[in-house]
């Protein structure tokens, strides 16, 4: 007897066995992209979108870094629209305001995180949030290994410039 495509590969766990295990990580690396004011609908949007194209998804595959890659993508399409969004005020700000990105608190490192460019900012979040290796995150950012890589390293030294600025170290 033939068996169907569902059997070969093996049922896919339950998709709330996902949100548990993953949920956790997704939510991490959408508030160091986004700040806490947006994270949680992109965390929704994330989960929506995969529980969309769960039933597609291929045997074997890394379903955190696809997690991931969702949570990029919602993560884009976040800073797009902001960037194209108006906001009134009574008066123009003298300095630009870093409302809904990290570090718009008191935290001195979210601050410095939230100043780099988006791929360095990036690359440092999936590597060191959301702990997945170089070749995901190039695989996720439209680059290579070495690219993701060295955009990590560009944005730790940018951080490292930066805190030796701020506390006059030379260490």
């Amino acid at each position: 007897m033939p068996r169907s495509d569902a059997t070969e590969r093996g049922p896919l766990p339950p998709f709330e066995r996902l949100v548990a295990d993953h949920g956790p990580t997704v939510l991490r690396v959408c508030r160091a992209l986004l700040g806490f004011t947006d994270a949680d609908d992109a965390w929704s949007e994330t989960f929506l979108a995969a529980l969309r194209a769960y039933p597609d998804l291929r045997p074997g595959s890394n379903i955190e870094a696809w997690l991931v890659t969702i949570a990029h993508r919602k993560a884009i399409d976040v800073h797009r629209l902001r960037g194209r969004t108006p906001v009134p005020t009574e008066t123009v700000p003298e300095r630009p305001s870093t409302a809904g990105l990290p570090g718009s608190g008191d935290d001195e490192l979210w601050s410095a995180v939230a100043a780099l460019p988006f791929t360095q900012r990036a690359a440092l979040v999936y590597h060191y949030v959301g702990g997945l290796p170089y070749a995901e995150i190039g695989a996720i950012l439209g680059n290579s290994t070495d690219a993701a890589r060295r955009a990590a390293a560009d944005g730790r030294e940018s951080l490292r410039l930066y805190y030796h600025a701020e506390t006059g170290s030379t260490t």
